[in-house]
C-alpha cells in the first residue's frame, strides 16, 4: 500500500511510514494512491460474513500486502471483538449502534485497530513512540483504552477545559500507566492546532518520535469503513438493497471513512452530514464556499469543530469532479434546542434513548427522507447515551442503563495537567516531561 499527501500527490510513502508519521511535513493528509473496487465475490458473500471476516477482507484489500494476511487476521480479531448491530425503529429507518466497544463510542474501531497496527510495526529497541491526540470528547477515551499498557508507547491527550462531559473526562484522566492528560484552556480546534504544530516542530521531532491518534492518521479511517459494509450486509439480510447513511459529523473522519467504503464499491445512494451549530460543511453545500470558522460549544460536544481536518481528504477524493460530491453528499445543521427536541421525539416515538449527536443524525435523516420516502436510511449512533447524563430530562435519564465500566470510573482519581492554549506552553510541557 502506498499513500500520498493531499498537498503533494507525487510523493508516496508506505503504510507503516504513514501510520508513524501521521501527518506529512507539508501539512497535508495521507491518502491511498489506489482505492480500487472490491471484487464481485466480496459483495456476493457480504450477507454471510461476520463482522471480523468482513473487516479482514476490506483491510486486506486496502493494505495490499502491508501486513501479511495471517498477522492482519489476528490483529483484526483482537481489535474488532464487539458488535455493531443495526436496529430497525420503523419502516426504512434504522440506527447503527456503534457504542458497544470498551469506551462506548464509535472511535473504538479506529483506536483499537490503530494501536495494534502500531504495536505490530514497532521493533524491539526502537525509540519510544509518543502518540499525541486532541479530543472533543470521545476520541481520547477510545485512544486511552486502545493504547493502555501497550509497550514502548506513551499517549498524551489534549482536551478542552469544561467542554467534555464528566464521564468523558473520567475516561481521559483516570488511566495512569502510559496515558497522560492535558486540560487546555480553549476549544477543540485549539487542541487540534497544538497537535498539528507539534508535528512540524523540528525541536520536538528531534526529541520525540511523534505520531497522532486523531483521524488525521489514516490508520483511524481504514477500520471505520468496516461498519459501513457491515451495516449494509445487515440491510441485505433484511431484504433491503438501497441505503442512505446519515452521519453525525465533527472532524469529518467518520463520514470520510464512509466515502472510502463507497469508493471501494459500497452502493450508497446518499451520505448525509449532520452537524450542530458548527455548520462549516452544511454551509458549503448551500453556498459553494468553504469557510472554516471558530468552533462554538454545544451539547453535542464531540462535534464542536469549526475547521474539520478530514475535509481535505474528502475534497481530494472528489478533486476531479466536485459536482459529484454535491450529488452524493448533503448536509444539515441544528441548534441545541432542536437537538433536545429530537432526543425527546425519538424517545416518545420509539421508546429509544439517543445521545445528542445521534439525535442530530436521526433528525437529518428523517428530514431528508421527507423527499426520499422509499430509501432505507441508517443513522449512526456514535456514543452511548450514559456519557451525557446532564442533557436528558428526568424521564429519559431514568431509562439510561449505565454500563459497569462507567460505574467503576467514578471511584478513580482524576489526573490532568492544566495548560493555556499557546504552543509555547505545550512545547515547554513536552520538553520538560520526557
Amino acid at each position: 500500500m502506498k499513500l500520498y499527501s493531499t498537498n503533494n500527490p507525487s510523493a508516496a510513502v508506505s503504510f507503516k511510514d504513514a501510520v508513524f508519521n501521521s501527518m506529512p511535513q507539508d501539512k497535508g493528509l495521507y491518502m491511498p494512491v489506489d482505492i480500487s473496487r472490491l471484487p464481485n465475490s466480496f459483495f456476493e458473500q457480504l450477507p454471510r460474513y461476520t463482522l471480523p471476516q468482513m473487516a479482514f477482507e476490506v483491510a486486506r484489500h486496502m493494505l495490499n500486502g502491508a501486513i501479511p494476511d495471517d498477522d492482519l487476521k489476528a490483529l483484526i480479531e483482537d481489535a474488532v471483538n464487539f458488535d455493531a448491530p443495526v436496529v430497525q425503529l420503523e419502516e426504512n429507518v434504522y440506527v447503527l449502534e456503534l457504542f458497544h466497544g470498551p469506551s462506548l463510542a464509535f472511535k473504538d474501531f479506529g483506536a483499537r485497530f490503530m494501536s495494534r497496527v502500531m504495536s505490530y510495526f514497532l521493533q524491539q529497541g526502537e525509540k519510544q513512540l509518543d502518540v499525541l491526540v486532541a479530543t472533543s470528547g470521545d476520541t481520547g477515551g477510545a485512544v486511552a483504552l486502545g493504547f493502555l499498557g501497550v509497550p514502548n508507547t506513551r499517549v498524551t491527550i489534549l482536551y478542552p477545559k469544561g467542554k467534555v462531559s464528566d464521564i468523558q473526562e473520567l475516561q481521559l484522566t483516570t488511566n495512569g500507566q502510559n496515558i497522560r492528560a492535558l486540560q487546555i484552556d480553549g476549544t477543540f480546534d485549539d487542541c487540534q492546532a497544538l497537535v498539528k504544530q507539534a508535528f512540524v516542530d523540528d525541536e520536538l521531532n528531534s526529541a520525540y518520535r511523534l505520531t497522532s491518534a486523531n483521524s488525521i492518521n489514516i490508520a483511524r479511517l481504514i477500520p471505520q469503513t468496516f461498519y459501513y459494509f457491515n451495516a449494509y450486509a445487515q440491510l441485505l439480510r433484511a431484504g433491503k438493497t438501497e441505503v442512505a447513511f446519515c452521519v453525525p459529523s465533527g472532524n469529518f473522519g467518520n463520514i470520510g471513512a464512509g466515502l472510502l467504503a463507497w469508493k471501494m464499491g459500497l452502493p450508497v445512494k446518499q451520505f448525509i452530514a449532520a452537524t450542530n451549530a458548527n455548520d462549516t460543511v452544511p454551509a458549503f453545500f448551500k453556498t459553494g464556499v468553504y469557510a472554516p470558522k471558530p468552533s462554538v460549544a454545544t451539547i453535542s460536544n464531540a462535534m464542536d469543530v469549526g475547521n474539520p481536518s478530514n475535509w481535505a481528504r474528502i475534497a481530494d477524493l472528489f478533486k476531479e469532479d466536485a459536482e459529484a460530491l454535491k450529488t452524493l453528499m448533503t448536509g444539515y445543521s441544528y441548534t441545541d434546542e432542536q437537538t433536545r427536541e429530537s432526543m425527546q421525539q425519538v424517545f416518545d416515538k420509539y421508546e429509544y434513548v439517543v445521545c445528542p449527536h445521534t439525535a442530530i443524525a436521526w433528525r437529518a435523516l428523517t428530514e431528508w427522507q421527507q423527499e426520499h420516502k422509499n430509501v432505507p436510511g441508517v443513522f449512526l449512533s456514535t456514543a452511548h447515551p450514559c456519557k451525557f447524563p446532564d442533557v436528558f430530562p428526568q424521564e429519559i435519564a431514568a431509562r439510561v442503563e449505565v454500563p459497569a465500566q462507567v460505574k467503576e470510573l467514578e471511584s478513580k482519581l482524576k489526573q490532568a495537567v492544566s495548560l493555556d492554549n499557546s504552543f509555547e506552553s505545550f512545547k515547554s510541557y513536552l520538553l520538560s516531561n520526557k
